[in-house]
């Protein structure tokens, strides 16, 4: 039996964002492309996989750690820590190599939701 929907858009993480311009803003500087943009949604894709923005004004402050992140898989990671630490973006777990075969890190985006950046590591 064929997917009910092609793969990248079964499943979609939204987030809910108190300030969408500055929000988009933040996801385009981290590589995320812009497929549609309105005044109360917007559209981003990483390689197909769709990732909504949606504003929400009256959301609270984050908080100190999100309650939820989306693994970003890359080949070059530290150009991403690069870029987090360009954008002054707050550090959940800085990189480092893990026990479970991968470099990565978490940052959070300007409204607390997560983003893990990481890269396989090759063994020598």
């Amino acid at each position: 039996m064929p997917p009910y929907v092609p793969p990248t858009e079964q499943l979609v993480v939204e987030v809910y964002a108190r300030d969408l311009a500055r929000s988009q803003a933040f996801y385009c500087a981290l590589g995320f492309e812009v497929q549609s943009a309105e005044d109360d949604f917007v559209v981003l894709a990483w390689e197909n996989h769709r990732f909504f923005l949606e504003p929400r004004p009256d959301l609270p402050a984050p908080i100190d750690q999100p309650q939820a992140n989306v693994r970003i898989m890359v080949p070059d990671v530290d150009r991403y820590w690069l870029i987090a630490q360009q954008l002054g973006a707050r550090v959940i777990k800085p990189i480092e190599n893990r026990y479970y075969s991968l470099r990565d890190f978490t940052i959070a985006d300007p409204d607390g939701f997560g983003l893990r950046f990481g890269s396989r590591l090759i063994d020598a």
